[in-house]
Parts: C-alpha cells; structure tokens; sequence
C-alpha cells in the first residue's frame, strides 16, 4: 500500500488542505469515520465501491464526498489508484456556486457540481500523467481554472475557529451571542459554506478529538467528560453512530 501527502501550490493553500496519492495492490473493504471536509477523488486506476445496506454500488471514477455524520464501508479493486483532493472547511465554496449542504452523507459523481465536460477532461489528462507532478498539475489546473474570486466569510472562519478551540464543546447559542449574530442567518450560512448545520460540525469535532483520545491510557469515563458528554451512555450511542461499533471495542482494536 502507497499513501503520500502533497501540499498545493500557494495560491490554493487557503482552500485545500492537501493532495494525496493512495493506491492498493489488493482488494480490500474498509470503514471511513466522519472527517471535518469535503473531500473529491479522482480513480486514475481500478475502481471504488460504496457498500449500504448489503448493496455495492460502484462510484464514479471522479467523485466527490461531503461531510457525513456517521461511517461509511468502501471497497476497492485490486490495483486501484486515487488522487485525492482535502479542502478546508470552507474551501470548496470558492470553486462553486453549488449549496455545500447538499452534498451531506452523499457520495456521489463530480460532474453533479462541475460541468461533465470539464471533469472529463481531467479524468482525459490524469490517463497521459505518468508522476505524481504531474498528476498534481493536472488537478491544480482544473481548480486554478474554477477559483473564483469571492470573500471568505471570516464570520464563518471565526465560527469554525471557535468550535475547534471548544473541541466541539461550545452551545450553538453561544456562538450567536460571541458572533453577534441571530441563529437563523448564522445557521443558513455555516451550512452553505460549511456543509453541514454548526451543532453538527461541532458535534464532529467533538468526537474526532474523543477518537484521537482512545489511542492514550485514559479510561473511557475520562474521555466522555473531558469532551462534555452529558453522561457515559449519550457518549456510547454517538460513538456507535460514528463508528458503528462502541468505544470500548473500538479501543481494544487500536
């Protein structure tokens, strides 16, 4: 297995978090947990898979992921190769018109939000890429080519800043009061920004920092209140809903 990280060139820096490059000899199906972006990808080789219910359904060859409240089980084919493509938590805003919001829990073809023709495009040029370069200059012309210039939202940043500081502990309410800001229009926004309604992000953050916290020797009745779970059977079901299985299998599986 081959998985190396990339950093984007300045310009993008401030939309997308990272560039990295996976590919799998084998066959194998997995679990992906709740993660804080977007996220697109790009097969340059074999296939991917989502697997609901039983059912397998294969994905698009360039696909994108929005943020989800609960995991989701991929499988790829042997030989697969991705490129995939991080973005801050407001990034992809910048490179579309299209509400982030509806893309929650979807996993779906990229050409829903651009233009097939130019996602065809791309998926044309990664064939005559042989390097990782040029692989990331092929991917940093196609978004280079959609950057639109547009304000950030630095209330939104702020929000977001905010919720990472308070580990994801902070009350919605809260956030109004310190933005100075009512709670229709604030949601509104953070939603089609961020993808997701402000409590739920917070609630993502929370349980990353949780997830991050099983790796140490704290018990689990630590880490439920050190992240402000009302009590241990609130912090069990959310796990579980994030996880699919309870914290305490979770950690001995670490």
């Amino acid at each position: 297995m081959r998985f190396e990280i990339f950093q984007p060139s300045e310009i993008l820096r401030p939309y997308i978090k990272q560039f990295a490059i996976s590919e799998i000899e084998y066959e194998s199906e997995y679990k992906v947990f709740p993660s804080l972006g977007i996220v697109i990808g790009f097969q340059y080789k074999g296939n991917l898979a989502i697997i609901q219910d039983n059912d397998i359904s294969t994905l698009q060859s360039a696909g994108i992921t929005g943020i989800v409240d609960s995991y989701k089980v991929f499988k790829n084919s042997p030989g697969i190769g991705t490129f995939l493509v991080f973005f801050t938590e407001i990034g992809l805003a910048h490179f579309t018109n299209h509400p982030v919001n509806e893309l929650f829990n979807l996993s779906i073809g990229l050409d829903y939000i651009f233009e097939k023709s130019l996602v065809y495009e791309v998926q044309e040029r990664f064939v005559l890429a042989q390097t990782d370069e040029q692989k990331i200059q092929v991917v940093e012309r196609f978004f280079l080519s959609q950057l639109m210039s547009i304000s950030t939202d630095k209330l939104i940043v702020e929000a977001v800043r905010m919720i990472y500081q308070s580990h994801g502990s902070i009350r919605v309410k809260e956030l109004n009061e310190k933005l100075h800001i009512s709670s229709s229009p604030f949601e509104k926004r953070f939603r089609k920004l961020v993808g997701t309604s402000p409590k739920k992000f917070a609630s993502i953050v929370r349980f990353n920092v949780a997830l991050s916290s099983l790796e140490n020797n704290k018990s689990l009745l630590e880490i439920c209140y050190e992240n402000n779970f009302f009590d241990q059977a609130h912090f069990i079901k959310d796990f579980k809903q994030f996880t699919g299985v309870t914290p305490d299998k979770l950690k001995k599986s670490i």
